[in-house]
């Protein structure tokens, strides 16, 4: 076979089921492989717009998500939904083209140099050159891209490797110099851990991203219900905890809860389980939590004392060091429920005190009112994704989380445009379950061309549009830090969203008065198909409470009037 074909069996080996991405000049062999071995593949409207799909799929699933661009320009505008997607350690192989071996690094038509460009922004890179290394190059990309911290790599493959001819033969293992891909944890460490656990008046349970990577929200839910150990999340650790489950404050942070935010700076033990502990949890890292002893539960050992140093380390896949920590914990003699009572006592009265409000005027549609009532209208395993700005905040704030792996949104990087097509990218992966988009009218834009495909692929996402006429998050600081001068963060054109909708083939509906949302979002949701469904809220409300940069968790603004 050809090498485009050993490509396409390979994928097949690795048992993907879909692939996202747009042809060019450079992989036309590659998708005639496509097209003759009758591959499944989802042309989207942009090469953004793939990556961000594979990504979707990739968080949805836990498998690793696949996108095809061409050389050049195809494969530069993956590099923002690469970036994005190494920040939050998501798996993808990304497969570009490249000019021809002859033509490489002589500034050829379409040339880009995606190993240079991508190295700081990949778990791992490859430039193929000899068809006969294709089969072990794709073996080896999804072992890397897969196992312990996961990651996205690139596959670029010079064109004339596409039709050049080999014998294929697909390894059954990898063998690769200083990378098992086993990260076992050590016994002392998780022992060490355990035993601090023993002196601990005031723990609380920090989880984040990695939970969800490592399919261990149960595990930390039963150990949870044992204990009464009050848990607080970061952003991408949304859904390991319900949200109405009694022992869970909240997300930490710039816009966390003020009791996760209370919790984590009087805590005397602090055990971070798959986090980064990264600027927007910790405000100025001198005075985060200061009074803890800290764990850090982590597979990366780059992200140990990186940012915060720690008391304990235990660096190994949490798929085997938690399980064995929590029966440490349980072993000991101790009624951890009855030990923490005071505890949880005062945190229940901080979150009584101090709960999440907002407060709309007469005529008003708010925001987090809207999350609030779609929240308890959409099905109980509703998909949850977002694009980047106050609507996600409020998303984290005010949606009612009930199930891991159900919220999806650009953490890391804060990608703009990332919602749509990662969307459609979670329907395909799961076509059974409700997939709901939260966007704002400036992220919306960024990558509206999906809404075509969406429509060509009779993929049914409902899209909640919140339309402020601003761009959000700046305005916000802003009218906070910089003496309202809103700099070009007024969307001023009046974009007509349900045209725009209808032109892509959706259904569009808005919604300005308050007495009609209710009736707007049961048809949304009962309606067959993509709906986009734009709400008009107002352009000056601020997502609160708030740290701002530079501030400890200590010192929130909790309301207007600060």
């Amino acid at each position: 076979m050809n090498g485009a074909e050993a490509i396409i069996e390979s994928l097949k080996r690795e048992k993907v089921d879909l692939v996202f991405g747009y042809p060019g000049g450079a992989v036309l062999t590659l998708y005639d492989a496509v097209y003759k071995m009758k591959f499944p593949h989802i042309l989207t409207r942009h090469e953004q717009g793939a990556v961000h799909a594979a990504d979707g799929y990739a968080r949805i699933t836990g498998k690793v998500g696949v996108c095809f661009a061409t050389s050049g320009p195809g494969a530069t505008n993956l590099i923002t939904g690469i970036a994005t997607a190494y920040m939050d350690s998501i798996p993808l192989v990304c497969i570009t083209g490249q000019v021809g071996t002859s033509l490489i690094g002589k500034d050829s038509f379409q040339e880009a140099d995606m190993s240079g460009i991508t190295t700081p922004i990949t778990k791992h890179n490859y430039l193929v050159k000899r068809v006969e290394d294709l089969p072990r190059v794709l073996k080896e990309a999804f072992f890397i891209a897969s196992t312990g911290r996961p990651g996205p790599v690139v596959i670029d493959v010079a064109k004339d490797v596409f039709a050049a001819e080999l014998e294929y033969e697909y390894p059954e293992s990898v063998e690769l110099k200083g990378y098992t891909g086993l990260f076992l944890g050590d016994s002392d460490e998780i022992e060490a851990a355990s035993q601090a656990m023993q002196m601990s008046r005031k723990p609380v349970i920090f989880v984040g991203g990695g939970v969800v990577l490592a399919d261990m929200a149960d595990e930390i839910r039963s150990f949870v219900k044992k204990t009464g150990i009050p848990v607080v999340s970061s952003l991408m650790g949304m859904g390991v905890m319900p949200s109405k489950d009694g022992c869970y404050l909240g997300m930490v942070g710039m816009h966390g809860t003020y009791t996760a935010n209370m919790a984590v700076m009087q805590s005397d033990l602090l055990i971070g389980i798959g986090v980064r502990f990264d600027d927007r949890v910790t405000g100025i890292v001198e005075q985060f939590a200061p009074k803890a002893k800290k764990i850090h539960f982590d597979v990366d050992a780059a992200e140990i004392n990186k940012n915060v140093v720690v008391d304990y380390r235990v660096c190994g896949d949490i798929r085997r060091t938690l399980p064995i920590f929590c029966k440490k914990v349980l072993r000991i003699k101790q009624d951890w429920r009855s030990h923490l009572l005071p505890w949880r006592a005062y945190l229940d009265k901080m979150k009584e005190r101090y709960p999440l409000t907002y407060d709309a005027k007469d005529g008003e549609i708010l925001a987090q009112h809207v999350i609030e009532m779609v929240s308890d209208y959409a099905k109980d395993d509703a998909i949850i994704v977002t694009d980047v700005g106050q609507h996600q905040m409020w998303t984290a704030q005010f949606y009612n989380f009930r199930h891991s792996r159900s919220f999806l949104t650009s953490g890391g990087l804060g990608t703009m445009g990332y919602g749509l097509p990662a969307a459609i990218g979670a329907k395909l992966a799961q076509p059974h379950r409700q997939v709901i988009l939260f966007t704002g009218d400036g992220s919306l834009m960024m990558n509206c061309q999906e809404l075509a495909t969406a429509a060509d692929n009779d993929i049914e996402v409902k899209i909640v549009l919140l339309n402020n006429g601003v761009l959000g998050m700046v305005s916000q600081w802003q009218r906070m830090f910089y003496g309202e001068r809103y700099s070009q963060s007024q969307l001023k054109t009046k974009l007509d969203f349900i045209k725009l909708a209808d032109a892509m083939g959706v259904k569009g509906m808005r919604v300005t008065e308050e007495d009609e949302l209710d009736t707007a979002i049961h048809r949304m949701l009962a309606t067959e198909g993509t709906v986009l469904l734009e709400v008009v809220v107002p352009p000056k409300e601020n997502v609160l409470p708030m740290v701002a940069a530079g501030k400890p968790l200590n010192e929130m603004v909790l309301g207007a009037e600060e």
